[in-house]
This record gives C-alpha cells, structure tokens and sequence, in this order.
C-alpha cells in the first residue's frame, strides 16, 4: 500500500498568505500542521525495504493453502480468489477466518489491513463484522467474530451491528482489546468493559476499498484508518503502556448470525520498524512477556462501567495539540503581563529622577 503524499502539498499552499497572517496567527497555523504532518508521518510510507512477505497476504495469495509449506491456512467459510479473501458470504450463520502459520518475532511493527464490507442489508439490517488478531493460538473458533472470546494477545474488532444498543455509540465501530486469557470478550455489550478506545467510522458499501493501520511501537498501540482512499490517515486509538510479546500469530476471521455481509481482506501487509531498544529491553526474552496494559484502573474495575472508558489514560494527537495551544496562550500571556509590569516599572522609575 505504497501511496506516499508529498510533504510539498501540505505547506505549499499556505507561503501565499503566510506573510500576511499576524505573528500569533502563524504560531497556531505552524502548530496545526506540525500536528497533521505528525499524524501522516506515524503512517509508514510501504516501503518494499521494510515489508515481511512472510507476514504478509497479497495478490494472488500465494503460500495460501493447507500444505506444509503454506505461509497462511483458512478455515470455515473462507473462500480466496484472484482478487479478495472472502472471509464470510452475505449469509446467514457463517464464519470464517485465515491465520499466518509463521510465528511474528518482531518487537515493532505495523499493520495495513485492506478491506472491504459490503452487502444488500441497509439501516443496521447487516453484521456481524470481523476481527485482525495477533495472538498466542491460532485457528480457534468461538463467539467472537468467529474467533476465541478468551485469547492471549492483540484483537482490533470491525464491529457493524449495535449488540448493546446503547445511544451514545454509532456503528459501525472500531476497538482495541489486550487479553491475557482471564477476560471474555463480551459480545452482548459489544465488549465495551475491556475496550481500550475506540471510533466510529462508515466503512461498509463504499465504492472503494478501506485500509487500517495497526501499529506497535516501543509499547504504543496506533490505529489509524483511511475511509476514502485518499491516503488520508484518521487517528482512531492512540494507547500507552501496552505489552505485546513477540512469537504470536497474526490472522483475521468474521462471522454473520441472523443479519450478514460479505466481509473481505484484499491485503495484509506487515512492516518492520526500525526503532532502538535499550540494552535491557533487548536482553529480555520477548517471548516471555504476558499480554498486558498499564492502566489507572484494570479491566475488572471497569465492568460496572457503562462507557467502558479507558480514554482518559493515553494522550492522542489532539490532545496533545490542545495543551501545546493552552501552553502557547499561557506564554503569550505570561510575555504581555511581564511587558505591562516593565513598562510600568520604567515609567515609575522616571519619575524619581
């Protein structure tokens, strides 16, 4: 998924009217495009350098099958073509998932999951969605969009049906969940008690394909997703303090029930990102981490809960440009205040002489 935006698109429009801008104007013109420069720039650009074909699934999907050799295995009502992996059918009770059969060893990386969600139900009348895992065991089945509720790892849920049906939530709607294995998946409440964050997004019926980008690095968990095909990232979860081991596997699976779609990957390509460890951290067994989140409070605490929010612990972009505004005020503030009381000052002194 290599569609790079050129830097020169972004600021070239604005040194035309730049010199006319007040200098507080140009401040907080330069902040918001350093904030949406950093939010392009968390993206990887899909160089081929950096890519891991042994975890990655694209055109025409080779290595896909049930042989020794193959790189991914499907199950159920999966069905792989030229063009799509068809993870579920537009029909009823179905489910299907594909799992890369090679172990993933690296400590960051990140994710772009091409796809696409399409079928003839309208107005909630279509589900149930489909998960991309990164987890200890692979190719087991259960409740959650076909998969396991009592995983050890990584899910990121496309959820499209409201379960709960609570107001404050529009479908479709996408979350992170960390598990080490003692937490169920709540499916009847659209796992709202062990969500790390989440968005709401309109991905189902485009014309055109929708991408995710799953990234992990340096215990940071980043979800961005780009709607409209026009490389143009949104921040979905931004996490801190997440604890993923490396040796798991990385698969997708789906599932409809009384309502379908047609639930399709068109590509999973897998980055390695170079980032610097300390020398503990690369002395450390990986492979021994247990799936873990640093939170203010556990998931336990938070089943009574009815929003699930875990938001207030992770500062997102915005945020973060928000108190570099607030700081910028105070600064100004703090300069005008400090060039009353000088000017004050001088004009008492010349007074006395």
């Amino acid at each position: 998924m290599a569609r790079e935006r050129s830097p020169a698109l972004w600021l070239h429009p604005q040194t035309s009217v730049t010199h006319k801008m007040p200098v507080c104007h140009r401040i907080l013109l330069l902040l918001w495009l350093l904030h949406f420069s950093c939010v392009s720039s968390d993206i990887t650009d899909g160089n081929a350098e950096h890519l891991k074909r042994e975890h990655s699934l694209i055109k025409p999907y080779q290595g896909v099958g049930t042989s020794p050799s193959s790189q991914w295995d499907f199950w159920g009502s999966t069905l792989v073509t030229s063009q799509y992996v068809r993870l579920t059918p537009d029909e009823r009770s179905k489910q299907g998932s594909i799992w890369n059969t090679v172990p993933c060893h690296l400590k960051d990386w990140e994710m772009h999951v091409q796809f696409k969600i399409h079928g003839s139900g309208k107005n909630l009348l279509h589900g149930d969605g489909f998960a991309i895992w990164y987890t200890k065991d692979r190719l087991h089945t259960g409740t959650v969009f076909g998969s396991s509720a009592n995983f050890q790892g990584l899910a990121i849920f496309i959820d499209t049906y409201p379960n709960d049906e609570a107001p404050d939530r529009s479908f479709p709607y996408i979350s992170a969940m960390v598990n080490n294995g003692s937490l169920p998946y709540d499916h009847g409440k659209d796992g709202r008690s062990t969500e790390l964050g989440g968005c709401s997004v309109e991905i189902r019926n485009k014309d055109h394909d929708t991408y995710l980008a799953i990234r992990y690095s340096k215990g940071r968990l980043t979800i961005m997703i780009d709607v409209d095909d026009r490389n143009d990232w949104k921040e979905c979860i931004d996490f801190g303090g997440v604890r993923l081991p490396t040796g798991y596997y990385f698969g997708a699976s789906a599932a409809t029930g009384d309502l379908s779609d047609n639930h399709d990957i068109i590509s999973m390509k897998m980055y390695q990102l170079m980032v610097e460890h300390s020398p503990e951290e690369d002395s450390q067994d990986w492979t021994k981490i247990e799936p873990s989140v640093s939170l203010l409070k556990s998931p336990k605490d938070n089943i009574d809960d009815p929003t699930g929010n875990f938001r207030s612990t992770p500062l997102t972009g915005w945020k973060v440009f928000l108190l570099l505004l607030c700081a910028l005020l105070g600064i100004v503030v703090c300069g005008v205040v400090g060039a009353v009381v000088f000017q004050k000052r001088q004009e008492r002194n010349k007074r006395f002489y």
